[in-house]
């Protein structure tokens, strides 16, 4: 296990260092990588070329070597997803049985008259094992015997942007690092000409709930390691070309001998965000080739956006940038995180997962049957699912918030194919069977890449930070 002491370095700030940090500190520091020599540059030790992470080594046997984490902002409804219950349905529009949620937290239905509300979509089984799956997701139900869907989430957080930090970081704390950036601390990322840990936004018609960029930052890791936000729409990164007069040869001799400096200050004082800084002046330079070769899509064939529901490449749909994560996937990067913000639906649930399904299901199976085809799904790791579920209770013509169940799934990279684990009760009120939380979600997925989620930690302030903080048990029984 390797940490980065923080209490060092605030000791070797001054004032000239303050500046230098909040100058560079601001927007720009997202260009980064971890490479070997920046390592030392931070105090670390050197690393096996073969091996760039803060981890000396696996911890555990390697599944997967990247995640692909769909992110369904806004919490998608379990009810109108892939947990059927006809108990429900034959119960809608009377009253929710109090012996449920007696002195229970609910969100804004808290004191309100509480009536039962059945999913208004037909289940269907799927695969060889039968799995139950909306029929709002027909193209998900082709991949049926590719996923692990889990019915028995659970979470802390019942607001959504705590639930999200909690999904994200394993905590509700500002300053917690996300679980992207604990990946590409421990162990780095298989490119060294783009970021290891991107991010991608899309949204749809209703339910748009606000993202946070809090939910990929560094935290108090160095922030080389924080989640860098591509754009969707347009150019992906903002001024990624040389300005008019500036060669490749003078930028190259800018940027070493700003690596230089930098270098000499990196020796007077103990500051990792100057390794930070070294690394964002490399690799925004490598990506002005990269980012480029990485957007152009004109080698992909007509068929592979037939197969995504791509209308426009780089038009800023769930579609383009489930295409464009396969493509990063291909290049290294070790976390890839979509975020379709389309699921919060308080009123018009018939309408607004209608749309969301609609945006999302093509795409999501497409990604899987693309990697599966390209022998890339066995090694990466595919997760989806929103920061909450929704209530077996209707709110107007919507669902609430509700924390005590929820449904997820996983697909490739070291995960049992074609399975349910855990269930709910008859009226999908709580998770009653094989109870699935979000750090034992991090723990599992942290242990499919290799690491022990005990032994990946940093030092700040003076205690242990990591992702799963006191808790968590790696789900064996969806492990393969």
């Amino acid at each position: 296990m390797h940490s980065f002491d923080a209490s060092a370095a605030a000791l070797s700030i001054n004032r000239r260092s303050f500046l230098t940090q909040s100058a560079y500190g601001l927007g720009g520091i997202a260009f980064a990588m971890m490479q070997n020599r920046l390592l030392a540059a931070s105090g670390g030790p050197k690393r096996p070329a073969h091996w760039h992470g803060a981890l000396e080594e696996a911890q555990l046997p390697v599944k997967a070597k990247r995640v692909i984490f769909l992110c369904m902002a806004g919490g998608p409804s379990q009810f109108e997803t892939f947990d059927w219950k006809p108990v429900l349905k034959d119960l809608h529009e009377k009253p929710f049985p109090e012996s449920f949620t007696k002195g229970q937290q609910l969100a804004q239905l808290q004191g309100a008259v509480l009536k039962a509300r059945g999913s208004f979509t037909s289940f269907a089984r799927h695969g060889k094992a039968g799995i139950e799956i909306s029929d709002l997701f027909p193209h998900l139900g082709s991949v049926a015997d590719e996923l692990c869907v889990i019915r028995s989430m659970q979470t802390e957080q019942i607001n959504h942007d705590t639930a999200h930090a909690f999904m994200n970081t394993g905590s509700i704390i500002k300053g917690r690092p996300s679980m992207g950036s604990w990946l590409t601390y421990g162990l780095g990322a298989e490119t060294q000409d783009l970021p290891g840990f991107i991010v991608l936004t899309s949204a749809g018609k209703y339910g748009l709930q606000p993202i946070s960029g809090r939910q990929w930052s560094s935290g108090v890791l160095p922030s080389r390691f924080q989640g860098i936000q591509f754009q969707s729409r347009g150019d992906a990164v903002h001024y990624i070309g040389s300005p008019e007069g500036v060669c490749q040869s003078t930028q190259r001799q800018v940027v070493d001998e700003i690596r230089r400096l930098n270098g000499l200050l990196g020796e007077e004082q103990n500051d990792p965000e100057i390794a930070t800084r070294i690394a964002q002046y490399e690799l925004a330079f490598k990506m002005q080739t990269s980012v480029p070769e990485l957007v152009d899509f004109k080698n992909e064939p007509k068929e592979m956006l037939e197969l995504y529901g791509v209308k426009e490449a780089g038009d800023g749909s769930f579609a383009s940038n489930c295409l464009l994560a396969r493509r990063l996937a291909e290049r290294g990067v070790r976390m890839i995180q979509l975020y379709h913000r389309a699921w919060d639906h308080h009123s018009d649930l018939e309408n607004g997962m209608k749309s969301g399904a609609m945006a999302v299901d093509q795409a999501t199976a497409a990604l899987i049957k693309d990697l599966k085809q390209r022998g890339m799904l066995d090694d990466t790791l595919i997760l989806w699912g929103g920061e909450f579920g929704r209530t077996p209770m209707g709110q107007g013509t919507g669902r609430d918030h509700h924390i005590l169940s929820f449904s997820v799934f996983m697909a490739g990279g070291g995960v049992k194919p074609g399975i349910t684990y855990g269930a709910t009760d008859e009226l999908g009120y709580r998770a009653v069977e094989n109870v699935v939380d979000v750090h034992d979600l991090h723990a599992t997925i942290l242990a499919l890449l290799g690491i022990d989620h005990t032994r990946l930690s940093t030092k700040f302030q003076g205690l242990d930070v990591r992702l799963t903080g006191i808790a968590g048990k790696m789900i064996e029984g969806i492990m393969a």
